[in-house]
């Protein structure tokens, strides 16, 4: 039998009287209730109770025993309790993992302003440009752009993830404007490496909706903002998502190129191992990155 209810049933004996008071407090039967005082006795061995008809008294072993077991009970409803709040309340740590790039522009300011409503709760934010091992590595959240893994974590999705194609002013005029897909053969290219995103590989969708792969040799390739900061000084051509270039395009730094051939879309995930009833304060984390990202992102409607 599990020791800590038969613990639980013999401090229910001792407190009601009677094996028959202790098992309506537990909603046992007297048999039950019986065994449950056998089984720990046999564990001990020793007698907790001297028996009569009519009435049970401690042994020394068993007063010895329930000071201890009293302590050991009231120390698991103690921790039972705090347990509890913390999954009813806002306090506590967060650790978060993000990618790079999405972690420092989208992320990070989203934190300031949860940390600014909640002030009992501490978060950790790591950027990773890699797929984190959430449960291993310890993470509460996992922030994903891309292809969510084959997995049993829950996965909650924040918002769509827009690519473009674009360059700087400066670029073109000395380099030209690409008209077709195919013509990037004779520009520099930069490219984005993040999101399981293939190597040399730029994916169009025609203006008949059909796919359309051009394949590169990059001038630079990068998951960071080091690309951003490339291709606004004339660098070349970029191809990545909106949210890194989305102030640049509203402020005519950049430019975009090849409207006519969309690129597929990605989305971002708030990924974490809590099943389907995560913490207070998880959850009302990822609340605030779902209402801040929907019903568009904001760095859409910079380019709207």
């Amino acid at each position: 039998m599990d020791r800590l209810t038969s613990m639980d049933v013999f401090a229910k004996i001792v407190a009601s009287g009677s094996f028959a008071g202790a098992a309506r407090r537990a909603q046992l039967s007297p048999t039950v209730v019986s065994k449950h005082v056998q089984s720990l006795e046999k564990w001990l061995g020793v007698r907790l109770f001297n028996r009569s008809t009519r009435r049970i008294a401690l042994t020394e072993a068993g007063e010895a025993f329930l000071e201890r077991c009293t302590r050991i009970l009231s120390e698991i409803d103690a921790a039972t309790g705090a347990a509890g709040e913390l999954q009813t309340t806002l306090r506590g740590k967060l650790r978060v993992s993000a990618p790079g790039a999405f972690g420092s522009l989208q992320v990070a300011p989203a934190i300031v302003d949860y940390m600014a409503q909640n002030p009992d709760i501490n978060i950790q934010l790591d950027l990773n440009d890699r797929y984190v091992d959430i449960l291993g590595e310890g993470y509460d959240l996992a922030v994903i752009v891309g292809h969510l893994p084959d997995s049993t974590l829950t996965a909650r999705r924040l918002a769509p993830i827009r690519f473009v194609t674009c360059a700087a002013p400066t670029y073109l005029e000395r380099r030209g404007t690409p008209q077709h897909p195919s013509d990037l053969r004779h520009h520099d290219c930069l490219q984005y490496t993040g999101f399981l995103w293939t190597p040399h590989e730029w994916r169009f969708l025609t203006p008949d909706g059909e796919p359309l792969v051009v394949q590169l040799q990059p001038r630079l390739a990068s998951a960071t903002m080091a690309l951003r900061n490339a291709v606004v000084r004339g660098a070349g051509i970029m191809q990545g998502p909106v949210y890194t270039v989305a102030e640049d395009l509203a402020a005519g730094r950049l430019v975009s190129v090849l409207d006519d051939y969309t690129v597929p879309e990605f989305s971002v995930y708030a990924v974490h191992a809590q099943g389907r009833h995560p913490s207070a304060k998880l959850r009302s984390f990822i609340d605030l990155l779902s209402a801040r990202f929907k019903p568009r992102p904001p760095w859409d409607l910079l380019t709207a």
